[in-house]
């Protein structure tokens, strides 16, 4: 996230609870309690690399807030990843199962590194040293990692086997976003982008527009982009611009999403697909289209583009992918953006579904999972719709609102000990 802009992760995170507590009128020590993890563990990954080499890593594992339950969020791989994108990220989670309304509490974890350089035998070292390092503070009861950036099913297996080997037995409820056949959920690789899908057809149903006229624009190419366009364009909307980290490509005509998709695969961006014209990746962000979904990482959405953002709806199926300059741009302008505490907790919601799966060793058809996951996401939107409403504030201020009073609610019945 950018700092020039004074928007730094964690910095933000605290300055939007800093805000949303004193719009509520709650107590003071609220956000002395909630500004800081309860826990954040650093830890060094020595790894032995195919050459033969030892290269040491760092991770990182973050629990912002167990109130509400245990500690749920994703684990993510990349170079530039740090304790402070952690702690921010494991604050947002807290705000996000809340607003979904899922007993969980937030986390995250990260591991400073390029996953895109290191083989899949040396990721798999890495995994299983990660989750060593991490085992004290891991567990269904207490925190549940899932796939997020650059992180995937198999890594998601790796953190389950080496956890049930620690134990002496299978635990498949340490983590979500696991293979189906080691008892992952059905629906859950796309959850998060048909959570976005539902959020934006409230959103549209709200404004009294039709998805069959809206063109998309989807910027980030990796899991949540690849199903946000194509639930998108299966549910009548033309998907007119995708991006990767490499570039991207536009056609107001349409693309074809699988065939995208396929250019991907064999070329490693969405950029050769030849039926378009080719941009810059940040250029996406400014076509001309209906809706937005920024699906990469964060602070893309800047003081530097927001005025040129031409979508009259943003789903952020990222991760606090606009600063706080470019929300106050975007609202003057009348955009309506759909926050990430709301727009992409459909994961979140689904892997609260797997987990339960998971306890109980009984499990739901697909169809299950996404009528359950449209019904918690309407409600959420209603009742985040419903706030902005009265309080006549706008859907992300709402959504705070909303997420900071279940858990300061759960702070104070359960008190304090000793």
């Amino acid at each position: 996230m950018s700092s020039a802009e004074g928007s730094e992760p964690y910095a933000l995170a605290c300055r939007q609870l800093r805000e949303t507590i004193d719009r509520l009128g709650l107590d003071g020590d609220f956000y002395n309690r909630l500004r800081a993890p309860v826990r954040a563990l650093e830890v060094a990954l020595p790894i032995r690399m195919d050459s033969g080499e030892v290269k040491t890593f760092r991770g990182w594992r973050v629990q912002h807030c167990l109130a509400r339950g245990p500690a749920k969020g994703g684990l993510r791989y990349h170079p530039e990843v740090t304790l402070d994108e952690v702690k921010a990220l494991s604050m947002w989670m807290t705000w996000k199962t809340a607003v979904v309304n899922v007993p969980f509490g937030g986390a995250k974890g990260g591991v400073a590194c390029d996953p895109k350089e290191m083989s899949r035998d040396e990721l798999e070292r890495l995994t299983r040293r990660y989750t060593s390092a991490v085992l004290p503070i891991l567990g269904p009861e207490t925190d549940i990692p899932a796939p997020d950036v650059n992180t995937n099913e198999q890594v998601m297996a790796w953190i389950m086997d080496t956890y049930s080997a620690n134990k002496g037995y299978t635990v498949p409820s340490v983590v979500t976003g696991k293979p189906i056949q080691l008892g992952g959920s059905r629906g859950r690789r796309e959850a998060t982008a048909r959570g976005c899908l539902f959020a934006v057809l409230e959103t549209l149903g709200i404004l009294g527009i039709s998805i069959d006229s809206c063109t998309v624009a989807v910027v980030g190419f990796g899991n949540v982009g690849y199903w946000a366009a194509r639930l998108l364009g299966e549910a009548g909307a033309k998907i007119v611009a995708v991006a990767d980290s490499k570039g991207g490509i536009y056609n107001p005509a349409g693309l074809d999403v699988e065939a995208v998709a396929r250019t991907k695969r064999e070329t490693s961006t969405v950029a050769e697909y030849p039926d378009g014209e080719r941009l810059p990746s940040d250029a996406v962000y400014e076509v001309d289209c209906d809706i937005l979904v920024p699906a990469a990482l964060g602070g893309q959405i800047n003081s530097r583009n927001a005025s040129r953002i031409k979508a009259r709806i943003i789903a952020e199926g990222a991760n606090g992918p606009t600063t706080r300059e470019a929300d106050e741009i975007l609202g003057d302008a009348g955009t309506f953006v759909i926050p990430d505490i709301l727009a992409n907790a459909g994961g979140v919601t689904v892997s609260y579904f797997e987990w339960v799966q998971g306890l109980q060793a009984y499990f739901w058809s697909e169809q299950e999972v996404n009528a359950k996951l449209k019904t918690h996401m309407g409600a959420a939107f209603h009742e985040v719709y419903a706030l902005a409403e009265r309080e006549k504030v706008d859907i992300r201020t709402a959504a705070y609102m909303l997420a900071v009073t279940r858990v300061a609610e759960a702070l104070e019945l359960r008190g304090l000990f000793p």
